[in-house]
């Protein structure tokens, strides 16, 4: 079995590599590889080990991930890229940038990133394992979790793809992966090492990751902004795409002279 993540890959130019969520897949970034390509970059959205057909890991955390997305960016011949991460890519996108800063160029942190505390924990993980134990199949679980934690005024569209993103996770590497969540541990002191521009965007309505703590981690970091999104929830990219990408798209735009 090939330890290559599989992906998929749109476009040429300065490498986006598209870091999804563990309630997802290389599905949740669909609208963006076009809106990428079309924009002059090569727009690389992988399955994280263990979903889609990406050989798994073990053990199951962030280093094993983090070593599996550096081989990608290997086989891409990509010496650094910008790292795009949703909710679990977020964090996986700062443990790249704290392991090998030389391998990122900018980040982009989607409803994700901060350590999960107690509060994040019992609003998002604990209700989509309590749901596992419940025995649902993940199409169940995804509607579910879906109605829950989406915006009010979220793209009815963009909806539909996150379920059927999520519906298509595995049981086993679902459990795996919102387990691990809570091994992303880095402290302040750590997080103000990650030198790079970085943009954090959120949802106003997102439950699992609050704008306060996207705000807070946005002081850690040395060089950061956020953007938050009215109506939105956990899925911004997903739940209204044309202003996920507005702000995308104007943040790669910047002068080169701000990267450290």
């Amino acid at each position: 079995m090939s330890l290559l993540p599989t992906f998929s890959v749109l476009g040429s130019g300065p490498t986006v590599l598209l870091l999804h969520d563990a309630d997802g897949g290389h599905l949740s970034f669909a609208p963006q590889l076009e809106t990428l390509a079309t924009a002059g970059w090569r727009a690389v959205a992988w399955d994280m080990p263990g979903y889609g057909r990406s050989a798994p890991v073990e053990p199951y955390g962030f280093k094993g991930l983090a070593q599996r997305a550096l081989l990608l960016l290997d086989a891409l011949q990509c010496d650094a890229a910008t790292l795009v991460g949703h909710g679990f890519g977020a964090m996986l996108a700062l443990e790249l940038a704290l392991r090998e800063p030389a391998r990122v160029r900018r980040l982009v942190l989607c409803a994700g990133g901060p350590p999960l505390d107690a509060a994040s924990h019992a609003a998002w993980v604990a209700p989509r394992l309590a749901r596992l134990e419940q025995g649902l199949d993940m199409a169940a679980l995804a509607a579910q979790v879906v109605e829950r934690d989406a915006g009010a005024q979220a793209l009815p569209e963009g909806l539909q793809l996150a379920r059927h993103a999520l519906g298509h996770v595995h049981a086993a590497t679902y459990r795996r992966a919102l387990q691990a969540l809570t091994s992303f541990t880095h402290g302040a002191a750590a997080l103000m090492r990650v030198g790079m521009p970085t943009l954090l965007v959120g949802g106003e309505q997102d439950r699992c990751t609050p704008p306060e703590a996207l705000l807070a981690l946005a002081h850690v970091l040395p060089d950061a902004r956020v953007q938050l999104m009215p109506g939105v929830g956990h899925w911004p990219q997903l739940e209204n795409p044309e202003a996920f990408e507005q702000a995308l798209l104007e943040f790669l735009a910047e002068p080169a002279r701000r990267l450290h």
